[in-house]
């Protein structure tokens, strides 16, 4: 893996981000239905499960070839359920998020994974 596209990323943040943030500053989303609002508060947590869950089950086996992937269990399936847990309980997805990953990196730097 190299860092050559970080650099690419942060200006597409940047130029990207003003597209999305202008309408959700300037609209009035005090004015929406309570469960459209309670819809869109959970549409973040909803995109990141799917990202976890695609992330956690499935491995690319063989990178050349299109559509090469398989379903797997590895160190990644404690971290996506120790982050459920956490979020679940104390409704906090940061605190998830960092012990997911802490469990994931600790693993890896162990050699477990």
């Amino acid at each position: 893996m190299t860092l050559d596209l970080i650099p690419l990323a942060i200006l597409m943040g940047l130029v990207t981000y003003p597209s999305r943030a202008i309408p959700l500053l300037v609209s009035q989303f005090g004015r929406l239905p309570r469960p459209a609002l309670i819809y869109l508060r959970l549409v973040g947590p909803a995109v990141l499960a799917a990202l976890a869950a695609v992330n956690t089950m499935v491995v690319d086996t063989d990178p050349g070839l299109p559509r090469a992937y398989a379903f797997q269990v590895g160190i990644q399936w404690l971290g996506v359920i120790a982050c459920l847990a956490i979020v679940a309980r104390w409704k906090n997805l940061l605190a998830g998020i960092v012990v997911g990953l802490a469990i994931v990196a600790g693993a890896r730097l162990l050699g477990w994974a």
